[in-house]
């Protein structure tokens, strides 16, 4: 069974910089997507960022381009993002998710596993 476990999240001012990791084991990674979504409180989940396991290929949603970097660890099975320049718009709880498939998705229904969410805020 996948599971994902995400960590790093914290408060920060406006500004500054966070690295969330997602630490992925139960399964065998080269053939997923692995996507960071972030929920704004009374918001519907939003697509931030991804990265095909295989390859390393990234893809960002525009609110974050520039700012954002998606990555992954092979030897640790684990995918970063490190979110540099943050703005009170970027606070939420931040998920990682995991689709078996070489397709880049943005909706979340097209993520089968999930981990626990990490709360980010930003002060002004």
């Amino acid at each position: 069974q996948v599971q994902l476990v995400e960590s790093g999240g914290g408060l920060v001012q406006a500004g500054g910089s966070l690295r969330l990791s997602c630490a992925a084991s139960g399964g065998t990674f080269s053939n997923y997507v692995m996507t960071w979504f972030r929920q704004a409180p009374g918001k519907e989940r939003d697509f931030v960022a991804a990265i095909r396991w295989r390859g390393g290929s990234t893809y960002y949603a525009d609110s974050v381009k520039g700012r954002f970097t998606i990555s992954r660890d092979n030897a640790k099975n684990t995918v970063y993002l490190q979110m540099n320049s943050l703005k009170p718009e970027d606070t939420g709880v931040y998920y990682c998710a995991a689709r078996l498939s070489l397709t880049i998705a943005t909706m979340p229904h097209e993520y089968a596993y999930w981990g626990q969410g990490t709360q980010v805020t930003v002060s002004s």
